[in-house]
C-alpha cells in the first residue's frame, strides 16, 4: 500500500488503497510495463473476471509487469484536481502515462466517461492521433470491442475476442521491438501482424447525407476485416490459484471459477452467446482443482461457478457434488449465478443449500410462450413454475425473475402476461402453505446488439418504455410481488453506443466535459448532458435506435465475430415464424459459420447427452452439525499506516479470511447463513491506527505451537496488519475498557487551547449533540473521557472509556467539542490507540 494524501477527505477510501492479498512482487524495471484498466469505480472492477486473468497471466511472463488502476468516484476525482495529483497504479503508484501499454476492458457503453477521466487525470490525450511517442499505447477490449467505432478514435488498437493469448504475444512483441529501438507508431503499425488486433487508424468510414455507413475502407491494402481471437481450449489456460482478494467490500465478493465459455443455446438478443461461441467446457478436474488452490490461497466463503448458462455445463452433475464434498465442511458454498430455468433440478438446488442459501434468480426474459419461441428462450411456463416451486420447498422465500420489454414482435398481451406468469410465480410459493414467500421481479428495456440476430431492430424510446413499466407496474400490486426496473434513460444512451458510429467520440468529449460522470450509475446518471451536447454538435440520437435495413452496411461491418451475417439474418427471420434453432452442443451443426473443426470446435465433455433431468448425487443434507471440542483463544493484532482507511467491517472479513488462509478453522453458527464464531474489540474509527486490538475466535482443534501459528497467521494476512500474540482464553473477551490514544494535530496547539486542556479536569460537562434518523439529541460525554493533557505542542494523549451495547465517543469526537478545531483539522488528526485495560466495575 503507498501513501494518498486525499484518503481523509473522501467517502470509501478502501478503493484506493491496493495491498490486496496475494498481489505480485512488481519489477517496476521489467522489460515491458502494463496497467491494466477498469473504467469503473473499485468494487465493480475487482468483481471483474476477465481483468484478474489478464493481470496474473501477464504477471506470469518474464520480464513483464502489470498493475491495476481504476475510476476514481467524484469525491476523489475533485481532490485530485485541486491537489495536482497524478492518477497512478494500485501496486506502484506509477503514473499512468509512465508505463507501455495500458489494457482498457470495455465492458459496456455507460462506462466511456469513466475512461475519459482516466485517462485525463493521467495526463494523456483522449485522441489517439494526437498522441506523441512517449505516450503509453492505448489497447481496448472486450465485450464492447465487437462495436469500438465509438471510441475507435480513442484507441491505438484494439483486441477482438479472447484476450488471453493475445496480450502475451503483445508483450513479446513489445519486447522485441523496444530492444530494437522501434519507435511507438511503429510498434503500433507492427500489432496489426497479431490475430484478432484491430487498428482503427488504418480504417476510414464514409457516411452518406442520411448519416448512414457507406463505406469501411481498410488503408495501405490491408484486410477488409478483423477477425475475432479465439482461445480453442480453457484447459490451457490455468490461471487464477492465487486471486487477488480485497480488502475493500466489492460487488461480487468471492471465488470464481470459469467453468465454460460460450454458450450455444441461440437467445436471439443475447450477444454473448454469439459472439463467444463454441462452448468450450473445463474439465472436472481442472475445475476441482482451480476451486482448492484458489479457496486455500484466498480465505472466500463461496465459490461462484461462471459461465453463460452455468446450469448448462456438462459436468455439472459431477462436479457440484465433488465441490460440496470438499468444501461443505469448511462452511464454503457454492453459487451459480447463470442458472437457465429447466437446467436448475431439484438435486441441484439440494446441493446448493447444504451451506447457505446463495441467490436464486431465474430470467425467463419474456412473459408469454409466444414471444419467449420468437427469442429462442427454449423454456416454458411449466418449467418456470416447477423450478421455483422446488425452491419454496428447499426453504428460499425469495425469487428474483428478470424480464425484457421492447423485444421485437412485443404486444401489449405480452407485457400483461409478465405480471400473469409473476402471479403464478408467487402462487408457486403457496403451495406449502408457510406463505411470506416473496418476488422480485426486474425488467430491462430491450437494447439491440451488434453481431446478432435483432442488431437490425428498433429500440423503443424513453417515453415508450416509461408506458410499458406504466402498464406492468399497475398489473402488479401484491405486497410480495416487488417491481424495479432499469432507468429506460440510461438504456436510450446505452442504445446509442451500442449502435453507435465513429461520430458519438465528439459527443462523448463534449458531454464528460460538461459534468458527465459514471452513466452506469443512476445517482450520477443525467441525460440531460447528452441531449444538451448532442444538440450542440447537431447529432440525432434518435438516429441510432432506428430499424435498421439488413442490406444497410453497419458500422461495425468490419469485425467479423466469426459467425456469417446471414445465419445471423436466417435467425431474425426464423424469430418471426417462431421456428426453434436447437443448441449445437447436444444437436447437429447449426451452421453458424463458427467452427472449422480442426481448431475451433465445442468441447463438451459429456456431448453424448444432455444434463440428466435429475443428476444423481449424494449427501444433499444441509450440514448442521457442530463438532463437539471448543478452543478458544485471544488473538492480538496491530494495524498501522493506510490500512487504518478500511471501515470496521472490511476488517472483520480480512481477519476471518485470513485465518481460513491460516487453517486455523473456526466453529460456524447454525441456521441457513452460518458464520464463524468470533468476537472482536470494539470498532475503530475509520482512519485510527492501532498497537493494541484483539479478537477471540473459538477454534474446532488446538494450536499446538502458538509462536509458529502466530507466524502462520501473521503471514496470511495483508501489509499493514500484524500479529502481536495469540494466547489461550478463559472466559469472555474484555467488552469495558479504558483505551489510550496518542492524537498528533497537523498544528501547533495555540495558547488558548492549551489552556483549555490544563483546564479540563475542573470541567463537569462535555456536551455534544448528535443527529440519529433525523432526531437530534445531546450526550454529556465528559464521564466517558477519563484525561486528556498535552505531550508537546502538536501531540496529546487521551483516556477513553468504552462500555458494551452503551453510547461511546471518539477521539476527533472529543477534540472538536473541547477545542472546536474545524473540519479540515480534525481530517488531518494522526490518532494511534496505544494501550487498553480492563474497565473495573
Amino acid at each position: 500500500m503507498h501513501e494518498q494524501p486525499f484518503l481523509p477527505f473522501i467517502s470509501r477510501p478502501g478503493r484506493y488503497l491496493g495491498g490486496e492479498f496475494n498481489v505480485p512482487d512488481i519489477d517496476i524495471r521489467a522489460a515491458v510495463r502494463w496497467t491494466l484498466v477498469f473504467p469503473d469505480l473499485y468494487e465493480i472492477g475487482m468483481s471483474h473476471q476477465g481483468l484478474q486473468i489478464l493481470y496474473h497471466l501477464l504477471n506470469d511472463l518474464e520480464s513483464v509487469a502489470a498493475e491495476r488502476c481504476y475510476c476514481p468516484a467524484p469525491d476523489a476525482e475533485t481532490l485530485m484536481r485541486s491537489q495536482q495529483i497524478t492518477l497512478s497504479t494500485l501496486e506502484t503508484a506509477t503514473p499512468l502515462h509512465a508505463v507501455d501499454l495500458i489494457g482498457i476492458t470495455l465492458p459496456h457503453e455507460l462506462c466511456y466517461t469513466n475512461i475519459l477521466t482516466i485517462l485525463d487525470l493521467a495526463g494523456i490525450d483522449f485522441w489517439a492521433a494526437a498522441r506523441d511517442e512517449s505516450a503509453p499505447i492505448i489497447i481496448g477490449g472486450g465485450t464492447c470491442g465487437f462495436n469500438p467505432e465509438p471510441i475507435a478514435e480513442l484507441c491505438d488498437a484494439v483486441v477482438i475476442g479472447d484476450g488471453e493469448e493475445a496480450v502475451a504475444e503483445i508483450s513479446n512483441l513489445v519486447a522485441i521491438l523496444k530492444t530494437q529501438g522501434v519507435k511507438r507508431s511503429a510498434m503500433i503499425d507492427e500489432l496489426a501482424n497479431i490475430e484478432g488486433i484491430y487498428l482503427p487508424h488504418r480504417f476510414h468510414p464514409r457516411y452518406d447525407g442520411d448519416g448512414k455507413t457507406v463505406s469501411i475502407t481498410p488503408q495501405g491494402g490491408g484486410p477488409e476485416t478483423v477477425k475475432r481471437r479465439v482461445l480453442p481450449d480453457l484447459d490451457r489456460i490455468g490461471h487464477l490459484r492465487r486471486p487477488l482478494v480485497p480488502n475493500a467490500r466489492i460487488v461480487h465478493d468471492r471465488l470464481a471459477v470459469e467453468v465454460a465459455r460460450g454458450c450455444t443455446r441461440g437467445c436471439r438478443f443475447c450477444q454473448a452467446g454469439m459472439t463467444y461461441r463454441p462452448v468450450r467446457e473445463r474439465s472436472v478436474e481442472q475445475v476441482v482443482e482451480l476451486a482448492e488452490q484458489g479457496i486455500g490461497h484466498s480465505g472466500f466463503d463461496e465459490i461462484s461457478l461462471l459461465s453463460l448458462s452455468t446450469g448448462d455445463y456438462s459436468c455439472l452433475p459431477e462436479v457440484l457434488p465433488e465441490l460440496m464434498r470438499r468444501f461443505a465442511s469448511e462452511k464454503v458454498s457454492v453459487a451459480m449465478p447463470s442458472m437457465r430455468v429447466g437446467t436448475l433440478t431439484r438435486d441441484l438446488m439440494d446441493q446448493i443449500r447444504r451451506v447457505r442459501k446463495t441467490g436464486f434468480t431465474l430470467a425467463p426474459e419474456a412473459g408469454s410462450e409466444r414471444l419467449r419461441q420468437s427469442i429462442n428462450k427454449g423454456i416454458s411456463e411449466a418449467d418456470l413454475l416447477r423450478t421455483a416451486q422446488q425452491a419454496y420447498e428447499l426453504g428460499w422465500n425469495l425469487i428474483k425473475l428478470y424480464f425484457m420489454i421492447g423485444l421485437p414482435t412485443e404486444t401489449e398481451e405480452d407485457i400483461e402476461a409478465i405480471a400473469e406468469l409473476v402471479e403464478k410465480t408467487a402462487k408457486a410459493g403457496s403451495v406449502d402453505g408457510r406463505g411470506r414467500k416473496k418476488i422480485s421481479v426486474s425488467v430491462g428495456t430491450f437494447v439491440p446488439k451488434p453481431h446478432t440476430p435483432f442488431q437490425w431492430e428498433a429500440q423503443l424510446s424513453v417515453e415508450q418504455s416509461r408506458q410499458r413499466f406504466s402498464l406492468l407496474r399497475s398489473k402488479l400490486k401484491k405486497k410480495s410481488i416487488t417491481l424495479k426496473y432499469h432507468d429506460p434513460e440510461q438504456s436510450f444512451l446505452e442504445g446509442v453506443f451500442s449502435r453507435g458510429d465513429r461520430r458519438l467520440m465528439p459527443l462523448l468529449v463534449r458531454a464528460w466535459n460538461n459534468g458527465a460522470r459514471l452513466d452506469s450509475w443512476s445517482e450520477h446518471f443525467d441525460l440531460s448532458i447528452w441531449r444538451e451536447a448532442a444538440a450542440q454538435l447537431h447529432i440525432d440520437l434518435d438516429f441510432y435506435l432506428r430499424e435498421r435495413s439488413e442490406s444497410e452496411l453497419l458500422p461495425w461491418s468490419h469485425i467479423d465475430p466469426l459467425v456469417e451475417t446471414e445465419f445471423l439474418a436466417g435467425e431474425r427471420h426464423k424469430s418471426r415464424t417462431r421456428e426453434y434453432t436447437p443448441d449445437c452442443r447436444y444437436h447437429s451443426c447449426q451452421k453458424c459459420g463458427l467452427c472449422d473443426f480442426k481448431t475451433i470446435m465445442p468441447i463438451v465433455h459429456n456431448r453424448g447427452q444432455a444434463p440428466p433431468a435429475e443428476p444423481a448425487v449424494q449427501d444433499k443434507k444441509p450440514l448442521v452439525v457442530e463438532a463437539e471440542d471448543h478452543y478458544r483463544y485471544l488473538v492480538s493484532y496491530a494495524r498501522t499506516g493506510t490500512i487504518c482507511f478500511l471501515g470496521h467491517l472490511e476488517f472483520l472479513q480480512i481477519l476471518q479470511r485470513g485465518l481460513r488462509r491460516a487453517n486455523l478453522k473456526a466453529h460456524f453458527s447454525q441456521g441457513f447463513n452460518p458464520s464463524p464464531k468470533i468476537s472482536f474489540a470494539p470498532a475503530l474509527p475509520v482512519g485510527t491506527m492501532s498497537r493494541c486490538e484483539f479478537f477471540a475466535v473459538d477454534l474446532v482443534q488446538p494450536i499446538t505451537d502458538l509462536n509458529r501459528a502466530k507466524a502462520t497467521l501473521d503471514q496470511a494476512l495483508p501489509d499493514g496488519l500484524e500479529i502481536t500474540d495469540i494466547s489461550p482464553l478463559q472466559g469472555k473477551p474484555v467488552q469495558d475498557m479504558i483505551s489510550t490514544y496518542e492524537i498528533e494535530l497537523p498544528r501547533d496547539l495555540s495558547e488558548p487551547e492549551l489552556s483549555i486542556l490544563a483546564g479540563y479536569d475542573a470541567m463537569e460537562s462535555l456536551v455534544i449533540e448528535r443527529v440519529r434518523k433525523g432526531r437530534r439529541k445531546n450526550l454529556d460525554i465528559r464521564p466517558l473521557v477519563i484525561g486528556i493533557k498535552p505531550l508537546s505542542r502538536r501531540r496529546l494523549i487521551l483516556e477513553l472509556i468504552s462500555r458494551s451495547a452503551e453510547p461511546g465517543t471518539k477521539p476527533a469526537e472529543v477534540l472538536t467539542a473541547l477545542l472546536h478545531l474545524d473540519a479540515d483539522t480534525v481530517l488531518r488528526l494522526q490518532t494511534m490507540k496505544t494501550s487498553w485495560s480492563a474497565l473495573e466495575d
